[in-house]
Formats: structure tokens, C-alpha cells, sequence
């Protein structure tokens, strides 16, 4: 994670104009070079929270899918049912954990999270596992960090680059 940091840091220090000539707008080699590497670093990152977080499901004999995002979920309930939608409101019982099991976040202690499908506000991996359940169901949803706090943090109790998991039961849906 170290050796992360210190390239996004290169690779910013070199976008931002600390190169050998001191003109103040890069060509276009540069930014497109810049770019490149960026997108090159991103790579190597996800590949690399991707290894940890199969490592993790394996170590736990868990059998979770995967979405086409990178969305880890494990669900349980009613296969037969009217499935959440965009534009409700979902009312969630959660807790929100690391991968080395550090609890962060949970509704014993903050009180249920509610909020509206599809209106943002809550981490992308939540919004996409939350359409996969209908009320009454539990599920565990694996975010890497693209899909949770990204490469800030919450600047709270989720460290930068953090892997979440959720536990949720949905508890309500409303129109």
C-alpha cells in the first residue's frame, strides 16, 4: 500500500508540473502520457483488491458471486419476490466492517440507514446490491474501494483504499 501512495504521489507530482521545464500547461504527450500511467497504476490496484478480496471469501469458505463491477454479494431470502427498485426508499439494519474485521459503522449504534435508491448519497456497491433484494432479505456485499469510500477514505473510521463488508437486512421499502 505504501509503494501505492508514493506512485499516485509521483504520478500527480508529474501531472501537476514538477517536471524538469517550468512551462505551466502540459502538451498533450504529457497529459496523455500522464494519463497513461494513471490508468496503468488504477489497474495494478483494482487486480491487487481483487486477489484480496478472493483471498478473503476463500479463507472464509464463503460462497459469494461477483458482480460485473466488482460488487462481491452473498444473499439470503425469498428467491420469489418483488425485488427493490430505483426511486424507493430503503430502510437498512447494517453493520459495515473492514476486511481484517474491524468494525466501523452499524445500525446498534447510528440507527437504521435509510435512503433513496438510485438518488446517490450512499456507497455505489450498496446501491447496486440493495436492487438485488426484496424486504425481509439479508445479504453480504464485499465493496472494493471503487465501489465504497474510494481512494479517500471517509475521512472518519474508513481508512483510504478500504475493501468493506457489509451485512445488511432490508427492512422496508417504501414508494
Amino acid at each position: 500500500m505504501r509503494n501505492e501512495i508514493i506512485l499516485i504521489s509521483f504520478l500527480i507530482c508529474l501531472s501537476s508540473g514538477c517536471s524538469r521545464n517550468n512551462r505551466n500547461v502540459p502538451s498533450e504527450s504529457e497529459i496523455r502520457a500522464t494519463e497513461h500511467a494513471l490508468i496503468g497504476v488504477n489497474r495494478i490496484m483494482v487486480k491487487k483488491d481483487h486477489e484480496k478480496i478472493r483471498a478473503y471469501v476463500r479463507r472464509n469458505n464463503l460462497a459469494m458471486q461477483e458482480s460485473p463491477t466488482g460488487l462481491w454479494y452473498l444473499t439470503s431470502g425469498t428467491p420469489a419476490c418483488t425485488k427493490a427498485q430505483k426511486g424507493q426508499m430503503a430502510t437498512l439494519r447494517y453493520t459495515v466492517s473492514l476486511l481484517d474485521g474491524k468494525l466501523c459503522y452499524s445500525s446498534d449504534s447510528l440507527g437504521f440507514k435509510q435512503f433513496r435508491i438510485g438518488q446517490g448519497g450512499v456507497e455505489a456497491g450498496l446501491e447496486e446490491g440493495i436492487l438485488m433484494l426484496c424486504t425481509g432479505d439479508k445479504a453480504t456485499f464485499i465493496m472494493p474501494p471503487h465501489l465504497a469510500y474510494g481512494l479517500p477514505g471517509d475521512g472518519d473510521r474508513i481508512p483510504a483504499r478500504s475493501i468493506l463488508v457489509y451485512h445488511v437486512e432490508l427492512l422496508k421499502l417504501d414508494p
